[in-house]
């Protein structure tokens, strides 16, 4: 099959969507299929032999690192010139419009994800514009062929603006390499102080959508020490007002694995996530997580079982959840042996699979009877 990928961002991006259409894109390969990627900003033209075509784009106000994706007649001619099957729209947005444009003029069914809450993430900028923003997102899923959704929170957001045909696909987790094993106990004993305290961490973009400044809610907790992993605009307040942290930086690899898995407890105050992948990244690294009682997360974490999750709208919640971690190494235990769990179904190959035989396959088959 072959599988034009159309998305708001690609490497040497690194973030969901990003993340999520490096690794669609492998398992296609893998899996006998054909895939060309479209994506916005300057960047390789191939990644491991996949081709990948780049449209105009604009530095993101306030975030002059995150490439803005521009409508571009080169969509449209690569579309044309590849001859796609399927049209996969990686969190349509603006390439996403264009994208679903073209599939539209060529004859071409698509299948939408749902991976960004756009509203959401304007709004942590001062952009408030929200109701004209979801019309938009809500525009272009009721004119794709097929949504699909990462949780039951992004299910009801969606329905709620009208696009029928939802389905529920979620992400995958790198099993081989986010794993209990990766955990570095030098890398442990140092940061910690001889093991005198318990290390509570963040891993992910430190941006203003992720909503980083409320770790200063907890960098106070006696008994611990905060470790931020990741780069981002928020940086330089973080630096500010966490004088006591550790900052590894942008990892990836085995080193980000190894930061993941040398937590104690992983901590993600945002509100805004469709998924969440850092929070089944950390399950799958055997840490227990306290996460936002908000989107993404109240799928992943089973309250008491699989991680803890707080009252974002408490602003001791946060505080109080993350010390109960903290003072009780068994729950700890017990909350990440049963996430570990949890997870190991969730394999790359395994989603990748479900979403050509069950989405892809459906929307061909819908325009073949359609056709005929």
């Amino acid at each position: 099959m072959r599988v034009a990928i159309v998305t708001e961002s690609f490497l040497p991006q690194v973030n969901g969507v990003a993340n999520s259409v490096r690794h669609v894109a492998e398992q296609l390969v893998r899996q006998g299929h054909q895939p060309l990627v479209v994506a916005p900003g300057h960047g390789p033209d191939h990644y491991l032999g996949i081709p990948v075509t780049r449209v105009r784009s604009v530095g993101l106000p306030g975030y002059r690192a995150f490439p803005l994706g521009l409508p571009d007649a080169a969509l449209e001619r690569a579309l044309a010139d590849f001859g796609p099957d399927v049209v996969h729209l990686a969190s349509p947005i603006v390439v996403g419009a264009a994208g679903l444009r073209a599939a539209r003029r060529l004859g071409v069914p698509t299948v939408a994800v749902y991976q960004t809450d756009i509203a959401g993430f304007a709004r942590q900028y001062g952009v408030r514009a929200e109701v004209l923003l979801d019309r938009w997102v809500g525009r272009l899923h009721r004119k794709a062929d097929r949504t699909l959704v990462p949780s039951h929170s992004s299910y009801r957001q969606l329905a709620a603006l009208g696009v029928p045909d939802l389905h529920l696909w979620r992400r995958g987790v790198s099993l081989d390499l986010f794993d209990p094993s990766r955990r570095d106990q030098e890398r442990h004993a140092t940061l910690s102080h001889d093991g005198r305290d318990v290390l509570v961490g963040y891993v992910g973009r430190l941006a203003a959508e992720k909503q980083v400044r409320r770790l200063a809610e907890i960098a106070g907790i006696p008994g611990t020490r905060l470790v931020v992993v990741g780069e981002g605009p928020e940086r330089s307040w973080l630096g500010r007002h966490l004088p006591g942290a550790h900052f590894s930086g942008q990892l990836g690899g085995t080193h980000l694995a190894t930061a993941f898995a040398s937590l104690d407890v992983f901590v993600h105050p945002g509100t805004s996530e469709t998924f969440c992948q850092t929070v089944q990244e950390a399950q799958a690294s055997g840490v227990p997580v306290v996460a936002a009682a908000a989107g993404g997360p109240l799928d992943l974490v089973e309250h008491g079982r699989t991680g803890l999750l707080f009252d974002p709208e408490d602003r001791f919640s946060l505080w109080r959840t993350v010390t109960a971690a903290v003072r009780d190494a068994d729950l700890r235990s017990r909350m990440a042996a049963a996430a570990h769990a949890k997870v190991q179904d969730r394999t790359w190959p395994i989603v990748v699979e479900d979403l050509v035989e069950r989405h892809y396959r459906a929307v061909l088959d819908q325009r073949r009877l359609a056709i005929a």
